[in-house]
């Protein structure tokens, strides 16, 4: 009778507290944890025997019941205005984008939670390809080890090229509550990426239960994905708030801003607009009140389309109209500059679902929009 071969454990989604008890396990002193986490995350090193300060005993016993296993990139897209996308396969087939997008001295990875997204906001190509599954923790660590390891960030004196993270790519971070928070920690984990709390963001449409938990696991920076001054008008955008509309939302919000042990943090409010939609200045006006006493950053966005809306871009008179009534008002407005949209990867443009490999090929040929695969 042959025995079945014990599946690897993938060290690299693994927190340091279950890095440590998976040692532990092993009959290893702990500090072998962090040694392990920095060869992983500081390094880039998915090879045990490359570990020249860990025993070869134990090298060759992590060779036998372990792995680092980063998800797969099939293929990188670069913009004319710098910005980089990957298309990464995962466990199963399924494929997820990862978008890195340069400001000056500052860079920002947006990352993907979920292979789809089950929230099917109106105006997200995501949602329209529906919810196929979390991913792993290692699978979500593993879009910022991929990152880093592109632009030769975990080399020796390596360039900073990510200074930021946001979780706002495919997916909705706190439906895979444990996996993002197991991520999240180790974006900030000081032996590992070492991000600040302050530039690792976690952005949610709105799962209360969720965002009450959170405050007790980490304490990331958080963005509320907002896009509408009402619970009417957001009802159709975002339908997520039948459940949780806005004033339970932004009371939950409040409460994890109170929570964070440093003062005068805010939460940053995403408001995506789209013409004769939520761009009047009646909606501004709207905005202004609601988000009164609420200790917030405002972010303009600009509705990037995609083939399955019929949404419009907001036309700049509006914008600049929508943006100087909250000016009016004392609130911090910024604008965010479109960028990657040559290559699909501006914001709310992340992935098709196509299964059709002929179909893909006809239908996205000449924008060579990455889609998902199976199989």
């Amino acid at each position: 009778m042959t025995q079945e071969k014990t599946e690897k454990v993938n060290l690299l989604g693994l927190s340091v507290e279950k890095l440590t008890a998976f040692f532990e396990s092993l009959g290893e002193k702990r500090f072998r944890a962090v040694q392990v986490l920095k060869w992983m995350h500081q390094s880039g090193v998915d090879d045990f025997a490359q570990m020249t300060n860990v025993s070869k005993a134990l090298r060759e016993k992590l060779a036998e019941v372990a792995e680092i296993r980063a998800p797969e990139v099939l293929k990188q897209w670069d913009s004319a205005d710098g910005t980089r996308k990957w298309l990464v396969r995962v466990e199963g087939g399924s494929a997820i984008e990862t978008v890195y997008i340069p400001d000056g001295e500052r860079g920002t990875l947006c990352v993907s939670s979920q292979v789809g997204c089950a929230l099917d906001c109106s105006f997200c190509a995501t949602g329209k390809q529906g919810f196929n599954r979390d991913l792993t923790a290692a699978e979500i660590i593993g879009q910022v080890w991929i990152a880093c390891k592109s632009f030769g960030q975990l080399e020796p004196k390596g360039p900073r090229k990510v200074t930021n993270v946001v979780m706002m790519g495919m997916g909705e971070p706190l439906l895979n509550f444990d996996n993002v928070v197991d991520a999240m920690n180790l974006m900030m984990e000081d032996n590992a990426y070492g991000i600040s709390k302050r530039r690792v963001t976690l952005s949610t449409s709105g799962v209360v239960p969720a965002l009450d938990k959170l405050s007790e696991v980490t304490d990331a920076s958080l963005a509320i994905s907002l896009h509408a001054p009402n619970d009417e008008l957001r009802n159709e955008l975002v339908p997520i708030n039948r459940k949780y509309p806005i004033a339970m939302l932004l009371d939950s919000a409040k409460r994890y801003i109170d929570s964070m042990p440093d003062t005068h943090r805010k939460m940053t409010i995403e408001y995506t607009m789209m013409r004769e939609v939520n761009d009047r200045p009646e909606h501004a006006e709207q905005l202004a009140e609601l988000l009164r006493d609420v200790p917030v950053k405002i972010n303009l966005i600009p509705f990037n389309p995609f083939e399955l809306s019929d949404y419009q871009r907001v036309s700049n008179n509006a914008l600049r109209r929508f943006q100087q009534i909250l000016l009016d008002k004392g609130f911090t407005v910024t604008v965010r500059t479109t960028r990657g949209d040559d290559i699909a990867a501006a914001c709310g443009q992340l992935a098709g679902n196509v299964n059709d490999r002929t179909r893909r090929s006809q239908r996205y040929r000449n924008a060579e929009r990455p889609v998902h695969i199976v199989g």
